[in-house]
């Protein structure tokens, strides 16, 4: 088992800058062959992954066609590592702008537009209003701008739902349904090996 930094690593390890992930990105897997996170999808630049194999941290369950090589010799790259120790998963969904935006599903609470989103104040902070969940909603910036420092009453605008704090759970199931642009075929079978199954 894994002590607390390690967990702490191992978590953290995976938000990297998009940049890192462009080319053959390891899909990294919990013990019990579980993605590590789906929000954001756990990912590790190929160096890393290739980096974790040696230090034995990780198995190579899938690799990628290409090759890497060292001096000495060639290595195919993986794209898909499981860790031998198993991580504790967060009880808590941490309060980030990402997190905020894949709670409200990417669109806007007050119109549903999915464009140009930034974030809002329920009650303005000029009026109160405290930053979290249950009073940030992903908003558009036209919304945003005409919601200005008013309340919804005054402005005569309304919320698609009511802003919460959301579980662990709900945050997997929805961000099963916003994968990243890249989902190398490898990956497929870890990704929704648990789904329910339509009847």
């Amino acid at each position: 088992m894994l002590d607390k930094s390690h967990q702490t690593e191992f978590r953290t390890q995976f938000v990297r800058e998009p940049a890192s992930l462009r080319h053959h990105p390891a899909l990294v897997l919990n013990a019990d062959y579980r993605p590590l996170s789906y929000y954001p999808l756990s990912l590790w630049p190929w160096q890393e992954a290739i980096k974790a194999v040696f230090l034995d941290r990780v198995s190579i369950i899938a690799e990628y066609d290409e090759v890497v090589r060292s001096q000495r010799q060639a290595y195919r790259i993986p794209s898909v590592v499981v860790l031998k120790d198993y991580v504790k998963p967060q009880k808590r969904v941490a309060f980030t702008r990402f997190n905020l935006f894949l709670r409200d599903e990417f669109c806007c609470q007050y119109c549903g537009a999915k464009g140009e989103l930034t974030f809002d104040h329920v009650v303005p902070r000029s009026r109160g209003g405290i930053t979290s969940w249950e009073n940030v909603v992903a908003a558009c910036s036209p919304c945003n701008l005409r919601k200005a420092n008013r309340s919804l009453r005054h402005c005569g605008m309304s919320l698609r739902r009511k802003p919460r704090r959301p579980t662990p759970e709900e945050m997997h199931a929805v961000g099963r349904r916003f994968p990243p642009n890249h989902l190398h075929e490898s990956w497929m079978d870890f990704l929704y090996w648990d789904a329910e199954l339509e009847s």
